[in-house]
């Protein structure tokens, strides 16, 4: 072989090894993607305020014209009691925020703002400052701002109305500024622990192999199914060029238990892969019964005496369809089992039931979840 045919034939085996890695690694995902890190989390933030501003669309809660009052009587405007202001351009509402994992003071937060009384529309309105606060009381956030509504409602003189979206919620962009941050446990001790978001021994033990493979052997243990423990270091710039190269390591995670899901209010069946079905034998029937209601006249003869009557007269019908037994084959794949229900021709409801009666008898070879 010449020089140029073999420099061909190395060609076309690198080629080939590059395609072949580019397959594999299709299929992976980054750590980021799949695991959260044990102490880095969001929090939730709630807090309960005021919205001014309406356009005749406030809402009339006796609790609003409390705030109110309270309200102004921090500014010392005292409201005679027993005077009902009778608000029209100010509602009641509940505003609530997700503070992300290492906010600082003096960064923005989106917040979402939803009535609590009987207001039509908060389009137009104006948040007044409202702590928002966590779970332990302690106040996390001020939120303050001009809502964005995307919904909006019209009525008629003749009392038609027509509501488009939710009138009621709106949203203000960056519209809390961040107080106080919220410690967390990412630059404690010598180790970090990953929680796989889908709880996995196979995937625990490809990421423990995969971290293993790259930094050394002992670097990486699982602690069970969902948790993954990193020896890390102390130093926190260190630590997080550290994350910056675990999060992007790419693992291909384990395949997930064969399923069935059913959404018995939609009639959606979802079939997962590995899902297996023993050879079983079905027949399915349908009982329709039907009433039908009927007034008849009864009517006196010419020359006797009484009265017309109307009688009801009720008609009762039943018919049971008379279904063949047919038979599911052994299947194997998904697409035989999508092939055989087609031949079928069962409609969703009917598929249900059939799915349900396959579990019972243990020829449905998958976890059967029904929502």
């Amino acid at each position: 072989m010449n020089v140029a045919g073999m420099i061909k034939t190395i060609f076309i085996q690198s080629f080939c090894l590059v395609m072949c890695l580019l397959s594999i690694e299709a299929y992976a995902e980054r750590l980021k993607d799949i695991t959260s890190v044990a102490g880095v989390r969001s929090n939730q933030l709630v807090g309960y305020g005021l919205v001014v501003g309406l356009d005749g669309s406030g809402d009339k809660a006796p609790f609003t014209d409390q705030t109110f009052k309270n309200m102004m009587s921090q500014f010392g405007i005292t409201i005679p009691p027993g005077t009902n202001p009778k608000l029209k351009n100010v509602a009641a509402v509940a505003i609530h925020a997700e503070l992300p994992a290492f906010s600082k003071p003096g960064q923005n937060i989106d917040i979402t703002v939803s009535s609590i009384g009987n207001a039509t529309s908060l389009r137009g309105g104006t948040l007044l400052m409202t702590p928002l606060k966590g779970a332990d009381g302690q106040v996390y956030a001020v939120a303050q701002g001009s809502m964005v509504v995307g919904g909006f409602g019209v009525e008629g003189a003749d009392g038609s109305q027509l509501t488009v979206n939710v009138p009621s919620v709106g949203r203000i962009p960056n519209g809390a500024i961040v107080e106080r941050a919220v410690p967390t446990s990412f630059n404690q001790g010598d180790s970090l622990v990953f929680n796989l978001n889908s709880s996995d021994f196979t995937t625990a033990k490809r990421v423990v192999d995969r971290v293993n493979q790259l930094l050394g052997d002992g670097i990486a243990s699982a602690i069970d199914s969902t948790s993954i423990r990193v020896t890390a270091p102390r130093d926190p710039s260190q630590r997080v060029s550290f994350m910056s190269i675990l999060e992007n390591l790419e693992v291909d995670p384990g395949e997930d238990k064969a399923k069935v899901v059913i959404n018995s209010r939609t009639g959606t069946i979802v079939v997962g892969q590995h899902v297996k079905v023993d050879p079983v034998a079905i027949t399915h029937g349908s009982l329709t019964v039907s009433i039908n209601e009927n007034l008849d006249v009864d009517q006196p003869n010419a020359f006797g005496r009484g009265e017309t009557v109307v009688t009801p007269r009720t008609e009762l019908n039943a018919q049971e369809a008379i279904n063949p037994m047919f038979m599911f084959e052994g299947s194997t794949s998904l697409q035989e089992i999508v092939t055989a229900v087609n031949q079928v021709g069962a409609s969703p409801s009917d598929l249900i039931a059939i799915l349900e009666a396959m579990k019972k008898a243990g020829a449905l070879k998958a976890e059967l979840i029904v929502l």
